[in-house]
């Protein structure tokens, strides 16, 4: 940075060196001039002052310099001033990229280990789908896994094995056995089964042309309406032998519930139409709410009856209770007037009596001492 300060400093020192020549050639062509004027030869250059002119320029050229150096000088204050702020500027900034440089590594460390963390997740749910998908290939397993899930949505729901339903139990007379069975109130009941047509799904899944994808397609929904004939053929609606006018098939899991009612929404209206009500865990929670809100009310309209029947009695109870307390009450005054009686009128004459019995007795005492002989005192009655 100490070129560009050295440059301007001789380039000034320059112009003021060429400003004195040219003053200095001036000077000269007015003394040329005025000789001329005068009819005289030019004088020689001894004639001229040359001492004063190079006093003069000599002047000149000093001021010259010292303005120069002056203005060099504040150049230089200025340029070191600015050179100052840029170099706290770059510092400034290099403790900024530092800093900067500093959290990516460190975060490009975290995002590595995040990387490499989400990576072994997605290998363990790859191996957990694999093992699952193997597992769902059995259809014993589907049906267990489709009754887990079942199971799962009564607990949340609040429903009690062996309380408000029961599970594989044979219907009497047709020799059907639905998974489950709910107890509904005045002994009626609710029977359902679980389906879960998983393999063409799957197929549907992982076709990997459009015809592979119709085919797989056509031949899950001809699953489905199979699963809903299975239904409908084993006399799961009997209102004559104490169920309800329907009959619950479930499907444990969302996507397949998804994907029949998006491909073939005819399949829900005609299990309708059979009687069937289709059910995935989301609705299948919300017709238990209902169900376990129809049980709670029919406990709760018998508990007010029987509340109602323990109100009459013990409304006749009370009455029977008035009726002895008033006669109580009327035997308590009765027996009140009695005593009334007994303390005022009997007491005075039974102390009226006693005054006269003791007024005789005294009488007796005076007849007895006036009657009896010298010397002998009478002996005093006692009452």
């Amino acid at each position: 940075m100490s070129h560009p300060r050295r440059s301007v400093g001789e380039v000034g020192f320059v112009v003021a060196l060429l400003g004195v020549v040219v003053v200095g050639l001036l000077v000269v062509l007015v003394v040329v001039a005025s000789a001329a004027r005068t009819g005289r030869q030019p004088a020689t250059p001894q004639e001229l002052p040359v001492e004063q002119l190079l006093r003069m320029q000599h002047e000149m050229l000093a001021a010259e310099r010292r303005r120069g150096t002056e203005e060099l000088r504040g150049t230089q204050t200025a340029i070191d001033r600015q050179v100052d702020a840029m170099r706290e500027e770059l510092a400034r900034l290099n403790r900024l990229v530092e800093d900067t440089e500093r959290d990516r590594r460190e975060h490009v460390g975290e995002l590595s280990s995040q990387l490499q963390a989400a990576g072994r997740q997605t290998e363990v749910l790859a191996e957990t789908t694999q093992s699952l998908r193997e597992a769902l290939s059995s259809t014993t397993a589907r049906g267990q896994w489709g009754e887990r899930m079942a199971d799962d949505v009564l607990r949340l729901a609040g429903l009690v094995d062996g309380v408000n339903y029961r599970r594989h139990q044979p219907l009497p007379g047709s020799g059907g056995i639905p998974d489950y069975t709910f107890l509904l109130p005045q002994g009626l009941t609710l029977h359902m089964d679980v389906k879960f047509p998983l393999n063409n799904y799957l197929r549907v899944v992982d076709a990997s042309s459009d015809v592979e994808r119709e085919h797989a397609r056509k031949e899950f929904l001809r699953d489905v309406r199979q699963r809903l004939r299975e239904v409908t053929r084993r006399e799961y609606v009997d209102p004559a032998g104490g169920t309800v006018d329907c009959v619950l098939l479930f499907i444990p899991n969302e996507q397949v519930y998804a994907f029949i009612q998006e491909h073939d929404r005819a399949i829900l209206d005609d299990a309708l139409r059979s009687k069937v009500v289709f059910c995935s865990p989301l609705t299948l929670f919300a017709v238990l709410a209902v169900i376990r809100q129809a049980v709670d009310n029919f406990q709760l309209s018998r508990t007010s009856h029987e509340i109602l029947q323990r109100l009459q009695g013990f409304e006749k109870q009370w009455d029977r209770f008035v009726e002895h307390m008033d006669k109580v009450g009327r035997n308590l005054r009765t027996a009140a007037n009695a005593f009334e009686e007994l303390e005022g009128t009997r007491r005075r004459g039974v102390e009226r009596e006693l005054e006269r019995i003791d007024t005789l007795r005294r009488d007796q005492r005076t007849d007895d001492a006036g009657n009896g002989p010298p010397g002998v005192v009478p002996l005093a009655l006692e009452a």
